[in-house]
Parts: structure tokens; C-alpha cells; sequence
């Protein structure tokens, strides 16, 4: 099973619409994927929600329901419990693509597993640095496909 720690605009795109590629790979790939975000995740997704209601046109109860059917395949971990190592070389990475994603790449590295993403700069700023274990949403479909042959 593949650890994939999965980024704000992924954890958006699947509330915003769970019946589409992002939503398929998150609820349908549980022989696959583990997937995991850190614990801010959650703060960041209630600090959007009039916004994420306004786009998906969903109702508070709609939103909410997906939500909760959402965190029910992942599992959140708290910033404070990735080591000083894993941060300083996330940082250092990060440095020149995007310092407000470290968490993700500190996470990722922490928990030995790749990072989802469906920001085009963060994806391809890291490709760039040589750090292997990013993918998009394409490549995630590619990796589910060849784990479940």
C-alpha cells in the first residue's frame, strides 16, 4: 500500500466534485492508497468553506456530508510530530518553488511517501529538484492502474 500524502487543492477538488477523477481515485483505491494530509488541512478547509459552498453551489448539509465522507479516507497528522530533519530538508527544497507547501513535502518525506498534487508549479518546480515521489492527478491514475493489475 502506497503512502500519498495529498495537498489543499487536491482535498478541495474532491469536495468540490467527488464524482470526478480526483473523487474517484480518493474513494475507490483503498487496495492502493493510504492517503494522508497534515492536521492544518482541516482549519484550512473550514476557513474556505462560504467559498468552497459558493463554487460547488452545494448546501451547508451537502458540503458537510461530503466532508465527512471525505475524511473518512484519510488520516490527519499533526505538524508537531515531523522531526527538525524532515523539515529542514523540505525547506530547502521548497526553497524557490513555493514555501507555504513545505508542510506537504515534510510530511511526505516523514512518512516515506509521495506527495499528490494538482499544483502545476509545486509539480513541476519539484520534478525539477530531482524529488521522485510527486505525482498529479494523471500519474496517480497510472500508478493506481499498474498497483491493482
Amino acid at each position: 500500500m502506497r503512502k500519498i500524502v495529498v495537498d489543499t487543492n487536491i482535498i478541495f477538488s474532491c469536495l468540490l466534485n467527488s464524482q470526478g477523477t480526483i473523487g474517484d481515485i480518493i474513494f475507490n483505491s483503498d487496495t492502493a492508497f493510504e492517503f494522508y494530509s497534515n492536521q492544518y488541512m482541516r482549519f484550512e478547509i473550514r476557513s474556505h468553506w462560504d467559498k468552497l459552498k459558493k463554487i460547488s453551489k452545494l448546501t451547508d448539509l451537502e458540503l458537510d456530508t461530503a466532508y465527512e465522507k471525505m475524511l473518512t479516507k484519510f488520516t490527519f497528522i499533526n505538524e508537531e510530530l515531523i522531526p527538525q530533519t524532515d523539515w529542514e530538508k523540505a525547506e530547502k527544497l521548497m526553497k524557490n518553488i513555493d514555501l507555504d507547501d513545505t508542510d506537504f513535502v515534510a510530511l511526505s518525506r516523514h512518512l516515506k511517501g509521495s506527495l499528490w498534487t494538482g499544483d502545476k508549479h509545486l509539480y513541476a518546480g519539484l520534478k525539477a529538484k530531482r524529488f521522485r515521489s510527486v505525482y498529479n492527478t494523471q500519474d496517480m491514475l497510472k500508478l493506481r492502474n499498474r498497483l491493482t493489475k
